[in-house]
């Protein structure tokens, strides 16, 4: 049995934190947001998806003197060299993914619209007080659609098809998303590092 029962989630964004709450919630598990433990929002001046993460969870960590989590992701097309990336959020003007989407199909088509080629990477930090952390790295490959479709999911779902599919992430129901996402595949790593770590 897992001895941890509670999580800080060092981040504001409401689309992550429903997500990661919903893969924890099995393990009996309960996540506090940064708004919840009343922590401010954290300049990410990392140049990885790992610095990022770090980052936010080492501040986290320091602050309410327990371990806390972090995680940064983006999308990376491949045509564009690699961007977004650990410049996904920024890169959608006033932060409006919509506008952000449509950003990235006309840099996308304007430069190699052949090759839609991209995928999503999530790494997640446990941080400690002390400064020591461990990251989990997620990925999930696939190609960017030519136009956007579905209404669930965030940030760049709609244009975001993984591979093996024909459908973007935004037509995925969450648990279906939750199984094969990049924060999925992460969290799993966490969860398998902290059920061994709480072994008796």
């Amino acid at each position: 049995m897992l001895k941890i029962k509670q999580l800080i989630f060092a981040s504001h964004n409401p689309g992550k934190i429903a997500e990661i709450k919903e893969l924890l919630a099995p393990y009996g598990i309960e996540v506090l947001s940064a708004a919840d433990a009343g922590l401010p929002d954290v300049e990410e001046t990392g140049r990885t998806f790992e610095e990022n993460a770090y980052i936010k969870a080492r501040a986290a960590a320091q602050a309410k003197h327990i371990p806390c989590i972090a995680d940064d992701s983006g999308l990376c097309v491949d045509a564009i060299g690699g961007k977004p990336g650990v410049y996904t959020a920024r890169y959608a003007p006033n932060r409006n993914f919509d506008l952000g989407m449509d950003k990235l199909l006309k840099e996308l088509n304007d430069t190699n619209p052949q090759n839609r080629a991209a995928h999503f990477s999530c790494v997640i930090v446990i941080a400690y007080p002390d400064g020591a952390y461990k990251a989990f790295e997620g990925r999930i490959d696939g190609n960017i659609a030519t136009q956007k479709t579905g209404e669930a999911g965030f940030g760049y779902d709609p244009i975001f098809i993984p591979t093996g599919y024909t459908r973007s992430f935004a037509e995925f129901s969450s648990e279906e998303k939750n199984k094969i996402s990049h924060r999925g595949r992460a969290l799993q790593k966490f969860i398998d590092f902290i059920t061994a770590q709480n072994e008796d």
